[in-house]
This record gives C-alpha cells, structure tokens and sequence, in this order.
C-alpha cells in the first residue's frame, strides 16, 4: 500500500515509486583522475578556501559555495568530491575543483569520474517494530540496541544497506546510482509495513 496522501508529496511518480515515498538524496561522493602529478603545497599557498596539513592528511582540502562540497585532492592528481546533492552537482564541483587546479598551472585531464557512493534517507511517517524485523529476516540484518538505536539491514540486490530506526526514519547508503537507492527503498517498504508499531 502506498503512504497515506498525507505524507506523500504531490506529484510523485507512483510507476517509480508505489510506495509514494521518494528518498532524498543526502550526500554523494564521487572520484575523478585529473592525471598529472600535483604540487599540493602550490595548491594550499594560493588557492582560496584550502587546507593543507600534511602531518595529518595527504591531501589538501578545498571548499567551494556553489555546489557546496568539499574536495580532496591527493598528489598523484586524484580527486574525491564529497557533499554534493545530486549527480550534477557532483559532477559541477569536480569540474569547478579541476579548473582551479588547473589555472594553477598544472596540465589537468578530467578522467574516469565516478559516484562511488550515494547516501538517501526518508521518513515513513509511522513507528517500526525492529525486533520484528530482525527475526524475520536474520540473514541480513544486525539490531543491538545497546550499541547502536537502528536496526542495519544489509540488502544483497541492490547491494545497499539500510540503517532503519524505530521512528521510521530510515538511511540508505552504497549506492552508485539514485536508482538503486529507490528500488532498495521500494524493496523494504512492505518489510516496514508490515512491522509497523500499532497502538
């Protein structure tokens, strides 16, 4: 059964969401080779906004505002983007981070760029039974409330796993694609349906 009208927003896609549920991407990380090897200490003397502490970290970070995401940018010209809120924006800050390298003076490429991890969360609006869950399908999931309050739930197709809480919040996180963070989601609704805490 899909979410009550109440909690589903208007104009969602029932074919793609029979749920009536559409998690919000949170946070995406994606990796790119700009393929040249990198002065970092360059980088972190004159561009804004960056961090250089060797002793602690190999990289340096920079920062920009639109998208806001941060980048870590590794010696042998590799790249990791972290913070941006969709595919776009992802792809926008590593191509931003790359031409700032770039106006540096280094002979940057844009190659292999890749969402290694995508992270989504949503509220289902009503309170979940995680003991029940967590007898009923053992196999994927781990629930000690004395170390941790969500139940994790590792799904094997789509390769994701869910850290469900008693609230009915619910995370989402390994995916490589929106996609699998939806049909994971539609894939465990009716398991929270059906575990639903009444009265």
């Amino acid at each position: 059964a899909a979410a009550p009208a109440a909690a589903r927003p208007a104009g969602v896609d029932l074919q793609k969401h029979p749920s009536g549920i559409v998690p919000k991407l949170q946070n995406l990380v994606a990796t790119v080779n700009m393929a040249c090897k990198l002065d970092l200490r360059k980088i972190a003397m004159t561009a804004r906004n960056a961090e250089y502490n060797p002793k602690r970290f190999s990289a340096v970070i920079l920062r920009i505002h639109e998208p806001k995401t941060t980048a870590l940018i590794f010696h042998s010209g590799k790249m990791v983007v972290t913070g941006a809120k969709s595919e776009v924006d992802a792809r926008t800050s590593a191509k931003k981070y790359a031409r700032i390298v770039q106006k540096l003076g280094f002979q940057v490429h844009f190659k292999d760029f890749k969402i290694q991890n995508i992270v989504g969360s949503c509220d289902v609006k009503f309170p979940i039974r995680l003991e029940g869950i967590s007898l009923s399908h053992s196999h994927f999931s781990n629930y000690e409330p004395e170390l941790f309050p969500g139940l994790i739930y590792r799904m094997r197709q789509p390769k994701i796993v869910l850290l469900i809480f008693v609230s009915g919040k619910v995370v989402l996180t390994g995916a490589k694609s929106r996609k699998e963070i939806y049909e994971a989601f539609e894939q465990i609704y009716p398991v929270l349906t059906e575990f639903r805490k009444v009265g």
